[in-house]
């Protein structure tokens, strides 16, 4: 081996085109499909798509991950109204794809796009209103069985059943 034999190869390397790295598990770009921003036009959460798996951000943290990003879609829109609603004025911008998405589902039901966006929406404002109502009710329910006399099946109150005279052989609870 010549003394000279590393310097060639190092002045070669040098004029050889420089070759991106590839790395193994190399992360692939989200391209974002829905963006609900603020009035100061700060993304508030946002629907991508990383490869074939939908991704829900909200503040900047990944929240979930779907196949289907209808829901999730159906979700910020119902974000949206719940901000709209407390004064807050907020956009929600969607892509084509995902609106090709909606159309494709919504006539498959035989609806419109916007009823069938709609018809998600009521089900997120459904589910908060049951359990609303359903703290309300079984409130409402306890304070009704306390004040009420149980009665047993046959319609008599079970106090009065509950004497000593009334069971013989059975041990009172």
């Amino acid at each position: 081996m010549s003394k000279q034999s590393k310097a060639k190869r190092d002045k070669r390397k040098k004029l050889q085109p420089k070759r991106p790295i590839n790395r193994l598990n190399a992360q692939q770009q989200v391209q974002n499909h829905a963006v609900l921003t603020n009035e100061e036009g700060q993304v508030v959460a946002a629907i991508g798509l990383q490869g074939t798996e939908w991704l829900l951000a909200i503040g900047g943290q990944t929240m979930g991950n779907a196949d289907n990003p209808i829901p999730m879609l159906a979700m910020l829109k119902h974000l949206s109204n719940v901000q709209e609603k407390e004064g807050r004025k907020v956009n929600l911008e969607y892509s084509s794809q995902l609106q090709q998405l909606i159309d494709d589902l919504a006539a498959d039901e035989g609806k419109t796009a916007d009823e069938y966006l709609t018809q998600l929406v009521s089900e997120f404002e459904g589910v908060e209103g049951e359990e609303g109502e359903e703290g309300e009710d079984a409130e409402t329910a306890a304070d009704a069985s306390e004040d009420a006399p149980v009665a047993d099946e046959a319609g008599t109150d079970a106090a009065a059943d509950a004497t000593p005279a009334a069971s013989d052989d059975k041990p009172q609870a």
